[in-house]
Protein backbone atom coordinates (compact mmCIF):
# COMPACT_ATOMS: atom_id res chain seq x y z
CA UNK A 1 0.00 0.00 0.00
CA UNK A 2 2.83 2.36 0.88
CA UNK A 3 4.19 1.84 -3.36
CA UNK A 4 0.24 2.79 -4.11
CA UNK A 5 0.40 6.00 -1.61
CA UNK A 6 4.01 6.70 -3.01
CA UNK A 7 2.44 6.72 -6.83
CA UNK A 8 -1.00 9.25 -5.64
CA UNK A 9 1.48 11.01 -4.05
CA UNK A 10 3.36 11.66 -7.06
CA UNK A 11 0.35 12.77 -9.05
CA UNK A 12 1.72 15.92 -10.20
CA UNK A 13 4.70 14.86 -11.59
CA UNK A 14 2.71 11.69 -13.26
CA UNK A 15 0.19 14.65 -14.50
CA UNK A 16 3.53 16.40 -16.20
CA UNK A 17 5.42 13.27 -17.70
CA UNK A 18 2.48 12.29 -18.91
CA UNK A 19 2.08 16.18 -20.76
CA UNK A 20 5.62 15.39 -21.87
CA UNK A 21 4.73 12.54 -23.47
CA UNK A 22 1.26 14.02 -25.26
CA UNK A 23 3.26 17.34 -26.43
CA UNK A 24 6.63 14.84 -28.06
CA UNK A 25 4.54 12.53 -29.25
CA UNK A 26 4.58 13.78 -33.05
CA UNK A 27 6.33 17.20 -32.46
CA UNK A 28 7.48 18.24 -36.00
CA UNK A 29 4.86 16.49 -37.58
CA UNK A 30 2.68 17.83 -40.55
CA UNK A 31 -0.09 16.06 -39.48
CA UNK A 32 0.30 16.04 -35.97
CA UNK A 33 -2.57 13.76 -34.12
CA UNK A 34 -4.00 13.04 -37.37
CA UNK A 35 -1.85 10.09 -37.19
CA UNK A 36 -3.62 8.82 -34.51
CA UNK A 37 -6.82 8.54 -36.48
CA UNK A 38 -4.45 7.44 -39.48
CA UNK A 39 -2.55 4.79 -38.39
CA UNK A 40 -5.53 1.89 -37.52
CA UNK A 41 -7.55 3.12 -40.63
CA UNK A 42 -4.77 2.43 -42.59
CA UNK A 43 -4.36 -1.16 -40.42
CA UNK A 44 -7.73 -1.45 -41.08
CA UNK A 45 -7.67 -1.14 -44.65
CA UNK A 46 -5.03 -3.30 -45.70
CA UNK A 47 -6.36 -5.99 -43.53
CA UNK A 48 -10.08 -5.74 -45.29
CA UNK A 49 -8.11 -6.09 -48.45
CA UNK A 50 -6.09 -9.18 -47.70
CA UNK A 51 -8.84 -10.75 -45.63
CA UNK A 52 -11.93 -9.06 -46.87
CA UNK A 53 -11.28 -8.83 -50.43
CA UNK A 54 -9.07 -11.16 -51.39
CA UNK A 55 -9.95 -13.85 -48.49
CA UNK A 56 -13.77 -13.26 -48.74
CA UNK A 57 -13.90 -12.80 -45.14
CA UNK A 58 -17.34 -12.45 -43.66
CA UNK A 59 -18.67 -10.90 -40.70
CA UNK A 60 -21.39 -12.26 -38.28
CA UNK A 61 -24.71 -9.92 -38.54
CA UNK A 62 -24.88 -7.85 -35.52
CA UNK A 63 -27.53 -9.11 -33.01
CA UNK A 64 -29.56 -7.39 -32.15
CA UNK A 65 -28.24 -4.46 -34.02
CA UNK A 66 -27.76 -6.12 -37.70
CA UNK A 67 -25.02 -4.47 -37.93
CA UNK A 68 -22.98 -6.05 -41.26
CA UNK A 69 -19.41 -5.52 -42.91
CA UNK A 70 -16.08 -6.79 -42.44
CA UNK A 71 -14.53 -3.80 -41.80
CA UNK A 72 -16.72 -3.16 -39.20
CA UNK A 73 -16.51 -5.76 -37.42
CA UNK A 74 -12.77 -6.12 -37.21
CA UNK A 75 -12.24 -2.34 -35.70
CA UNK A 76 -13.93 -2.81 -33.09
CA UNK A 77 -11.99 -5.16 -32.41
CA UNK A 78 -8.28 -3.91 -33.75
CA UNK A 79 -8.60 -0.78 -31.86
CA UNK A 80 -8.58 -2.07 -28.15
CA UNK A 81 -5.90 -4.46 -28.97
CA UNK A 82 -3.58 -2.05 -30.73
CA UNK A 83 -4.02 0.05 -27.67
CA UNK A 84 -2.83 -2.91 -25.58
CA UNK A 85 0.01 -3.37 -28.26
CA UNK A 86 0.87 0.35 -27.86
CA UNK A 87 0.87 0.35 -23.73
CA UNK A 88 3.14 -2.73 -23.72
CA UNK A 89 5.52 -1.22 -26.07
CA UNK A 90 5.62 2.59 -24.23
CA UNK A 91 6.11 0.35 -21.16
CA UNK A 92 9.03 -1.58 -22.30
CA UNK A 93 11.08 1.37 -23.23
CA UNK A 94 10.06 3.63 -20.47
CA UNK A 95 12.81 3.14 -17.94
CA UNK A 96 15.64 2.83 -20.93
CA UNK A 97 14.25 6.17 -22.37
CA UNK A 98 14.40 8.26 -19.52
CA UNK A 99 17.62 6.59 -17.98
CA UNK A 100 19.00 10.27 -17.42
CA UNK A 101 15.93 10.45 -14.37
CA UNK A 102 15.84 6.98 -12.97
CA UNK A 103 19.90 7.20 -12.97
CA UNK A 104 19.81 11.02 -10.75
CA UNK A 105 15.98 11.59 -8.98
CA UNK A 106 14.72 9.66 -6.50
CA UNK A 107 10.79 9.34 -7.06
CA UNK A 108 8.23 6.62 -7.53
CA UNK A 109 9.83 5.19 -10.93
CA UNK A 110 5.94 3.45 -11.47
CA UNK A 111 5.02 6.60 -12.97
CA UNK A 112 6.88 6.74 -15.95
CA UNK A 113 5.77 3.45 -16.94
CA UNK A 114 1.76 4.81 -15.85
CA UNK A 115 2.62 8.18 -17.66
CA UNK A 116 2.84 6.17 -20.89
CA UNK A 117 -0.35 4.47 -20.14
CA UNK A 118 -1.79 7.58 -19.91
CA UNK A 119 -0.55 8.95 -23.10
CA UNK A 120 -1.79 5.77 -24.55
CA UNK A 121 -5.28 6.52 -23.44
CA UNK A 122 -5.74 9.54 -25.00
CA UNK A 123 -4.68 8.62 -28.29
CA UNK A 124 -7.36 5.46 -27.87
CA UNK A 125 -9.94 7.61 -26.50
CA UNK A 126 -9.55 9.93 -30.26
CA UNK A 127 -9.84 6.28 -32.00
CA UNK A 128 -12.44 5.32 -30.31
CA UNK A 129 -14.15 8.63 -30.74
CA UNK A 130 -13.38 8.00 -34.51
CA UNK A 131 -15.03 4.50 -34.33
CA UNK A 132 -18.43 5.84 -32.79
CA UNK A 133 -18.58 8.14 -35.45
CA UNK A 134 -18.09 5.64 -37.95
CA UNK A 135 -20.58 2.84 -36.29
CA UNK A 136 -23.45 5.96 -35.96
CA UNK A 137 -23.12 5.99 -39.97
CA UNK A 138 -23.52 3.06 -40.30
CA UNK A 139 -26.33 2.33 -38.65
CA UNK A 140 -25.28 0.82 -34.89
CA UNK A 141 -27.39 2.48 -32.37
CA UNK A 142 -24.81 2.21 -29.54
CA UNK A 143 -25.06 5.20 -27.69
CA UNK A 144 -26.29 3.40 -24.74
CA UNK A 145 -22.98 1.48 -24.40
CA UNK A 146 -20.74 4.15 -24.62
CA UNK A 147 -20.31 4.40 -20.82
CA UNK A 148 -19.95 0.39 -20.63
CA UNK A 149 -17.17 1.01 -23.26
CA UNK A 150 -15.48 3.23 -21.60
CA UNK A 151 -15.49 1.35 -18.35
CA UNK A 152 -14.03 -1.51 -20.70
CA UNK A 153 -11.15 0.77 -21.31
CA UNK A 154 -10.46 1.40 -17.82
CA UNK A 155 -10.10 -2.33 -17.56
CA UNK A 156 -8.03 -2.64 -20.30
CA UNK A 157 -5.57 0.29 -19.14
CA UNK A 158 -5.57 -2.12 -15.57
CA UNK A 159 -4.97 -5.49 -17.55
CA UNK A 160 -2.15 -3.75 -19.71
CA UNK A 161 -0.55 -1.57 -17.07
CA UNK A 162 0.58 -4.95 -15.48
CA UNK A 163 2.43 -5.78 -18.47
CA UNK A 164 3.92 -2.42 -18.87
CA UNK A 165 5.27 -2.80 -15.10
CA UNK A 166 6.54 -6.24 -15.62
CA UNK A 167 8.20 -5.37 -19.25
CA UNK A 168 9.57 -1.74 -18.21
CA UNK A 169 12.10 -3.67 -16.10
CA UNK A 170 12.47 -6.96 -17.30
CA UNK A 171 13.40 -5.46 -20.34
CA UNK A 172 16.72 -3.49 -18.65
CA UNK A 173 17.74 -6.93 -17.31
CA UNK A 174 17.26 -9.06 -20.60
CA UNK A 175 18.56 -7.12 -23.96
CA UNK A 176 16.30 -9.67 -25.94
CA UNK A 177 12.95 -9.52 -24.52
CA UNK A 178 12.26 -6.72 -26.85
CA UNK A 179 12.69 -9.03 -29.72
CA UNK A 180 11.32 -11.64 -27.64
CA UNK A 181 7.91 -9.80 -27.01
CA UNK A 182 7.42 -8.50 -30.38
CA UNK A 183 7.09 -12.68 -31.67
CA UNK A 184 4.55 -13.03 -28.35
CA UNK A 185 2.87 -10.21 -29.41
CA UNK A 186 2.45 -11.78 -33.52
CA UNK A 187 1.44 -14.63 -32.01
CA UNK A 188 -0.92 -13.56 -29.45
CA UNK A 189 -2.75 -11.23 -32.21
CA UNK A 190 -3.46 -14.50 -34.23
CA UNK A 191 -4.81 -16.01 -31.30
CA UNK A 192 -7.05 -13.51 -30.46
CA UNK A 193 -10.41 -13.39 -33.24
CA UNK A 194 -9.34 -9.82 -34.54
CA UNK A 195 -9.69 -10.96 -38.15
CA UNK A 196 -11.54 -13.52 -38.10
CA UNK A 197 -14.65 -14.62 -36.11
CA UNK A 198 -14.49 -17.07 -32.91
CA UNK A 199 -16.80 -19.63 -35.03
CA UNK A 200 -14.16 -20.30 -37.33
CA UNK A 201 -12.35 -21.78 -33.87
CA UNK A 202 -15.32 -23.84 -33.10
CA UNK A 203 -15.61 -25.14 -35.99
CA UNK A 204 -11.70 -26.41 -36.28
CA UNK A 205 -10.45 -26.03 -33.36
CA UNK A 206 -10.94 -29.25 -30.73
CA UNK A 207 -12.44 -29.09 -27.57
CA UNK A 208 -9.62 -28.85 -25.37
CA UNK A 209 -8.25 -26.48 -27.95
CA UNK A 210 -10.88 -23.91 -27.53
CA UNK A 211 -10.49 -24.31 -23.71
CA UNK A 212 -6.91 -23.15 -24.07
CA UNK A 213 -7.99 -19.99 -26.41
CA UNK A 214 -10.80 -18.96 -24.24
CA UNK A 215 -7.95 -18.70 -21.27
CA UNK A 216 -6.52 -15.65 -23.70
CA UNK A 217 -7.97 -12.28 -21.79
CA UNK A 218 -8.31 -10.45 -24.77
CA UNK A 219 -10.49 -13.15 -26.57
CA UNK A 220 -12.94 -11.66 -23.49
CA UNK A 221 -11.88 -7.94 -23.72
CA UNK A 222 -12.48 -8.11 -27.54
CA UNK A 223 -15.73 -9.85 -27.36
CA UNK A 224 -16.91 -7.28 -24.77
CA UNK A 225 -16.32 -4.42 -27.04
CA UNK A 226 -17.78 -5.83 -30.19
CA UNK A 227 -20.85 -6.66 -27.54
CA UNK A 228 -21.44 -3.04 -26.95
CA UNK A 229 -19.93 -1.42 -30.43
CA UNK A 230 -20.94 -3.77 -33.09
CA UNK A 231 -23.62 -6.32 -31.13
CA UNK A 232 -25.46 -3.62 -29.21
CA UNK A 233 -26.28 -5.25 -26.16
CA UNK A 234 -24.66 -5.34 -22.79
CA UNK A 235 -21.71 -7.77 -22.14
CA UNK A 236 -22.34 -10.78 -19.64
CA UNK A 237 -22.32 -10.25 -15.90
CA UNK A 238 -19.77 -13.65 -16.49
CA UNK A 239 -17.27 -12.21 -19.22
CA UNK A 240 -17.33 -8.89 -17.04
CA UNK A 241 -16.10 -10.96 -13.56
CA UNK A 242 -13.40 -12.68 -15.73
CA UNK A 243 -11.88 -9.37 -16.86
CA UNK A 244 -11.83 -7.70 -13.95
CA UNK A 245 -10.21 -10.89 -12.45
CA UNK A 246 -7.91 -10.90 -15.42
CA UNK A 247 -7.19 -6.95 -14.59
CA UNK A 248 -6.64 -7.53 -11.04
CA UNK A 249 -3.94 -10.76 -11.48
CA UNK A 250 -2.26 -8.52 -14.11
CA UNK A 251 -1.78 -5.25 -11.76
CA UNK A 252 -0.51 -7.61 -8.66
CA UNK A 253 2.02 -9.54 -10.47
CA UNK A 254 3.32 -6.90 -12.82
CA UNK A 255 3.60 -4.59 -9.56
CA UNK A 256 5.24 -7.49 -7.78
CA UNK A 257 7.87 -8.06 -10.93
CA UNK A 258 8.54 -4.24 -10.81
CA UNK A 259 9.22 -3.50 -7.00
CA UNK A 260 11.16 -6.78 -6.77
CA UNK A 261 13.62 -6.06 -9.83
CA UNK A 262 13.19 -2.23 -9.81
CA UNK A 263 15.94 -1.62 -6.42
CA UNK A 264 18.89 -2.14 -8.85
CA UNK A 265 17.50 -0.21 -11.86
CA UNK A 266 19.32 3.28 -11.23
CA UNK A 267 22.73 0.44 -11.61
CA UNK A 268 21.62 -0.88 -14.42
CA UNK A 269 19.47 1.50 -16.94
Amino acid sequence: MSVVSDVVASRELLWNLTLRELRTKYRRSFLGWTWSMLNPLANVAIYWFVFGVLFNAKAPQGDPSGLTGFAFYMLVGLLPWNFFSLVNTLGMGAMSSNAGLVRRVSFPREVLVFSNVGHAVVQFLIELGLLIVVLLFAGSALLPYIPVALGLTVLLAIFASGFALALSTLSVYFKDLGYLWSIVMQVWFFLTPIIYGPEIVQDRVPEWGQWLLRLNPMVHFVSAYRDCFYDNHLPGIGKILVLIGCTALSLVLGWTIFARMGKRLPEEV
